[in-house]
């Protein structure tokens, strides 16, 4: 066997071609991603340098059974492997490890969505797709911004019917310049990770939709920079140059998102197992529920509660890591 470094087992795994290796009586394995093992329970885990190597192997020299693993390339810099077990990990395992910065640890389903297979992703706009809410950067832009935000913050924790938090923050918009939404538009914060994270999906040919309870405005002006495939969300009223505090058409709520995620499957003739949604909010859950695979995005706790899988530290260019290449 070749020089190690000081992260033998990683090293073993990255740098050389062996089917196996042995550290301290301890015997690991190694596979390709399209060859995973069958029945076994499988945990990715993403980090961002080598220099968490040292911890990661640390811990998976803890672990007291049959160890199989696989590297995870992306196209993105994170770094991330897989590892197959008989049996599951013990909560004491995991929260072992949940304490460890810079890494975070995915459970992923026996068979999760296929990365080089058309599919579909409907994201949420503010908070996933941005790092703002748009509404409130309007509100604060046109003086009411405390009044507006408390009201959103509700919603997201889904203490509030999302029509009726969405119409009454509107109206406190009444009379400003509608100039403010271009001036928005032309700041949007990009939440980090997302331009990879559309770039890895659309070279594979995923489409990628945008269903925001947010406004047309920034989801058109998202689309076309992106080259998204479609987006919706909800129209402001504006009357001679300034804001009427109204919205116009049907309200984008949450019923209407996963009833485009399904829409958008239909549209596509994508197939089972092939759909995916990931957002951050209360508003979120029927979308999320809906798809094969629900991703909550640094969400909120009743979100989390029902997702497939959440993501808490990484951004959004982990999303790709979470799915397996064929």
């Amino acid at each position: 066997m070749k020089s190690l470094t000081q992260a033998p087992l990683l090293s073993w795994l990255r740098e050389t071609l062996l089917p196996e290796c042995i550290i301290d009586e301890m015997c690991f394995t190694r596979y390709e991603e399209a060859e995973f093992p069958k029945g076994a329970f499988r945990y990715r885990l993403i980090y961002q340098t080598q220099n968490d190597e040292n911890l990661l192997a640390q811990w998976l020299m803890t672990i007291k059974q049959d160890l199989s693993m696989a590297v995870i390339d992306r196209q993105s810099q994170y770094l991330c492997i897989e590892i197959a077990l008989k049996v599951a990990l013990t909560e004491e395992e995991l929260d072992t490890f949940s304490s460890q910065s810079g890494i975070e640890l995915f459970h992923l389903s026996a068979n999760p969505p296929i990365l080089n297979q058309a599919g579909v992703l409907v994201m949420d706009m503010d908070s996933t797709a941005i790092q703002i809410e748009c509404i409130d950067e309007l509100a604060k832009m046109a003086g009411v911004g405390q009044a507006v935000s408390e009201i959103t913050e509700r919603a997201m924790q889904g203490e509030l019917d999302f029509e009726e938090s969405l119409r009454a923050r509107v109206a406190q918009l009444k009379g400003a310049k509608a100039s403010i939404i271009e001036t928005l538009c032309h700041r949007l914060p990009l939440m980090p990770g997302l331009e990879e994270m559309v770039k890895e999906l659309q070279s594979y040919g995923w489409y990628l939709v945008l269903a925001s309870g947010g406004f047309t405005a920034f989801v058109e002006y998202l689309k076309n920079e992106l080259d998204l495939d479609a987006a919706f969300a909800n129209t402001l009223v504006i009357e001679n140059e300034k804001l009427t505090g109204e919205v116009s058409g049907q309200v984008v709520d949450a019923q209407f998102k996963a009833d485009t995620l399904v829409a958008c499957a239909e549209r596509w003739g994508i197939m089972s197992g092939q759909c995916l949604a990931i957002g951050d909010g209360a508003n979120d859950i029927p979308m999320i529920q809906a798809a094969d695979f629900g991703i909550a995005f640094h969400g909120k706790p009743k979100l989390t509660q029902v997702a497939d899988i959440a993501i808490h530290k990484m951004d959004l260019k982990a999303l790709p890591f979470l799915l397996h290449l064929a």
